[in-house]
């Protein structure tokens, strides 16, 4: 062999074994995105891709394992190189996800073209319609930002702290702090410590010391955090991870679902842990809070009937201490994102975290009232970033309480952030559209007429449907401009109204006035007959449109415009003097003044056409061997309107 097929040889075998260690890397790092070892997984997909593999599905699952672990620099990076190389591979999830992630590096301009691409490719996405209803969220977040004080608290430590709760005067909370767990107790996921439950005693008004464990009872060698306490401190509710002996454990498909667990405080200790009836092996349920009374548990879950990736859920919960069925709370609340970390106030003040709603980027804090029609409004910087803000409470007496976020700055990975309220949120900004819907010609209310409300480019914001008593109620943004509203209803004309609703705190009313639908007609008709109307006369050897005709005209016209599928044709005559000749030119001349008339009233050409008789189809006997009367040969000079289509 000579030295050039030598070299030639040599160079084949270093592409072929570089080609390997690619498809090698790409294997190990799709095994390892597949059983959520994000970490493990984006270190692989990044050498192989180094190494020019050029694959877009390596760059979409690189970008989602950075997503996954809320690195959204990264995420963004990564989801910019794969929209540079296929942007057809995007589905609906990518989009929303390379939409946070550009917000959480304060791209918003390419954020709002990506969730544009979101309402093209899907109009009923949940936060498509919430984004679309809010364009200029930014600006609203703004009116409600600057509410409180914000102060990184002394408990956070180099690792994770979040999900803070009250007991009695103390605060729980979960931590990844323990430094004595081994390293099977590294969660693959994102290469950080398993978290414990962990308390600290105040030691005055602003601070809290003496952090210590919560409980051994509770804290296995899973996952524990997210608590909810009875006021009396003696029930806790809290989240786990799926555990076989006390230890981590996951199911067959390698994912370890979250539970929700009820302990009670006896004799000095917590005890009597016991699982939720409606916990599943087949879905997460996570992240409790109490209402006041202590009758409603709230919680987060992926649940059957959930819109999305995870759902707040509401459960009763009966004096014998059973439960009832849980429930989900709703769209208005909900979206196909991550609801996620309830917290209901005294006031029945539901907060909760939301990367569906439109925010800052990342989780966000919003807030909802519970006992009225949901309308979610967020709560604002500080307490909001581009970076995940979660797991908020608040004492609505004191003003006083805890979030965690991942925001740079902080200690640790996530930090619990004190804050007080200088300034209480307005939940009243939601504007009201409400009316009534009636029966023009009966004056009757309309029930069941579906109401829709628009914005200026067309996009459905919210729909409703009357009620019995004809009444109807669309929420829209305070200020949000422009509106359209459509009614509509079997049998009926649709109506359309605009609303300016540009004022803060407005309530705009519309009434809407149906006309009812005229029943069809069938090709052939004559519209003069069917509308019970005279047929257009001309005057002998005239082809103008007399007064008398344009009234006639007229209703023909409204009828064409209500009724934006009918076509016809318009066959005009002329009686028998004159010759056979005169009388075609003459009624031709009489079809085209006719149409000239309908076309300028906005009838479309394409509508309408036209056709001149002359004498050939009489009315009555008066031909050219008759003597008639001027009356008699008046009925005979006429245009007619018939039904084509």
């Amino acid at each position: 062999m000579n030295l050039k097929s030598n070299c030639f040889f040599c160079l084949l075998l270093v592409g072929t074994l570089w080609t390997y260690g690619q498809n090698r890397k790409i294997k190990l790092a799709d095994k390892s995105f597949a059983r959520y070892d994000f970490s493990q997984a984006a270190e692989l997909y990044e050498k192989a891709i180094a190494q020019g593999y050029e694959k877009p599905k390596a760059y979409q699952n690189l970008a989602d394992s950075h997503y996954y672990n809320a690195d959204y620099d990264k995420a963004a990076s990564w989801f910019g190189k794969l929209a540079e190389k296929d942007e057809s591979v995007f589905d609906i999830e990518h989009m929303h996800r390379f939409a946070l992630a550009l917000k959480s590096v304060g791209n918003y301009t390419e954020s709002n073209r990506w969730m544009e691409k979101l309402i093209a490719a899907k109009s009923d996405d949940i936060r498509g319609k919430a984004y679309a209803k809010n364009r200029d969220y930014i600006k609203r977040i703004n009116k409600r930002s600057d509410r409180f004080d914000i102060n990184n608290m002394v408990i956070n430590s180099p690792e994770s702290e979040f999900a803070p709760s009250f007991m009695l005067e103390a605060l729980v909370f979960s931590s990844s702090r323990d430094s004595s767990l081994g390293s099977s107790q590294i969660h693959a996921w994102n290469k950080k410590r398993f978290l414990n439950l962990y308390t600290a005693s105040p030691i005055d008004e602003a601070n809290f010391g003496s952090i210590q464990k919560f409980s051994d009872k509770l804290n296995t060698r899973a996952h524990e955090s997210s608590t909810a306490f009875t006021a009396d401190g003696k029930t806790v509710y809290f989240t786990r991870n799926n555990t076989k002996n006390n230890n981590f454990a996951r199911d067959e498909k390698g994912i370890s679902r979250l539970k929700l667990y009820k302990a009670t405080f006896e004799n000095g200790q917590w005890g009597n842990v016991k699982e939720l009836p409606f916990n599943s092996e087949d879905y997460s349920v996570a992240h409790p809070s109490l209402n006041q009374a202590g009758d409603k548990l709230y919680f987060s879950s992926d649940m059957p009937g959930t819109f999305g990736q995870s759902d707040i859920f509401v459960v009763a919960i009966h004096s014998d201490g059973t439960y009832g069925t849980p429930t989900n709370v709703g769209p208005k609340i909900n979206t196909e994102g991550k609801e996620t970390f309830p917290y209901v106030t005294k006031e029945n003040v539901l907060y909760f975290s939301s990367d569906g709603h439109p925010g800052l980027g990342g989780l966000d804090v919003f807030a909802t009232r519970l006992e009225k029609d949901p309308y979610v409004v967020n709560v604002g910087e500080p307490v909001n970033s581009s970076a995940d803000d979660f797991s908020f409470i608040i004492n609505s007496e004191t003003k006083k309480g805890y979030f965690a976020s991942n925001r740079k700055g902080g200690k640790g990975g996530d930090d619990i952030y004190a804050i007080l309220e200088t300034k209480s949120l307005d939940m009243d900004c939601g504007s009201e559209i409400s009316g009534v819907v009636r029966d023009k010609e009966t004056q009757e209310t309309v029930a069941g007429a579906l109401v829709i409300l628009y914005d200026d480019s067309n996009t459905i914001l919210e729909e409703t449907t009357s009620g019995a008593d004809g009444t109807f109620v669309l929420q829209s943004d305070c200020g949000a401009g422009q509106y359209a509203v459509i009614a509509t209803k079997e049998k009926y004309d649709k109506e359309t109204l605009a609303v300016d609703n540009r004022e803060e705190e407005s309530v705009a009313a519309v009434d809407f006035w149906l006309v009812p639908m005229k029943e069809g007609v069938a090709i052939g008709t004559s519209l003069t007959n069917f509308l019970n109307i005279d047929l257009v006369y001309f005057d002998l050897n005239k082809a103008y449109i007399r007064e008398d005709a344009r009234t006639i005209l007229d209703q023909i016209v409204s009828y064409l415009l209500e009724n934006d599928q009918v076509k016809i044709q318009i066959r005009s005559h002329t009686d028998s003097r004159s010759s056979d000749a005169y009388n075609n030119r003459l009624s031709d001349r009489r079809a085209k003044a006719t149409l000239a008339y309908l076309l300028s009233k906005g009838i479309g050409s394409e509508r309408m056409s036209g056709m001149g008789y002359g004498e050939s189809q009489l009315t009555n006997d008066c031909d050219n061997t008759k003597k008639c009367s001027e009356a008699e040969h008046q009925k005979n000079r006429r245009s007619e309107f018939v039904v084509v289509e």
